[in-house]
């Protein structure tokens, strides 16, 4: 007699889910690296071509002015993105302002309460 082999499990729920999410990954990876050539590409083509075709030269400005803003945002290298990182500056000096402004409204605030108890007394 022949020794009998134990069928193979299936594979469990989790490894065949971890198999597949490798696979979408190494998809999307791919996908990524085929717009970024070309989105290269496009960049190097609109470099060579003149900013003046457009007939009506207010248009061609705003269009370039919007064109330029959205190549510096696709870059990562704007400013905004610069500041949000930076450390937010301390607001010591605002907060003293506005302590000041309390105490001064405060003040102002009893001298009219006592004001209207001396006039209303009488």
């Amino acid at each position: 007699m022949g020794m009998f082999r134990r069928a193979r499990r299936p594979t469990p729920p989790l490894r065949s889910r971890q198999q597949e999410i490798a696979r979408q990954e190494t998809e999307l990876r791919e996908r990524l690296e085929k717009l970024e050539r070309m989105v290269t590409k496009e960049r190097a083509v609109s470099g060579n071509k003149s900013p003046a075709r457009a007939p009506h030269g207010d248009v061609t400005g705003n269009t370039e002015k919007q064109f330029h803003v959205s190549l510096a945002l696709e870059g990562g290298h704007s400013r905004d993105a610069s500041e949000s990182t930076r450390r937010p500056r301390s607001l010591r000096k605002v907060r003293r302002e506005g302590q000041i402004i309390f105490l001064f409204l405060l003040m102002a605030l009893a001298a009219a309460v006592m004001w209207l108890i001396s006039h209303l007394h009488s």
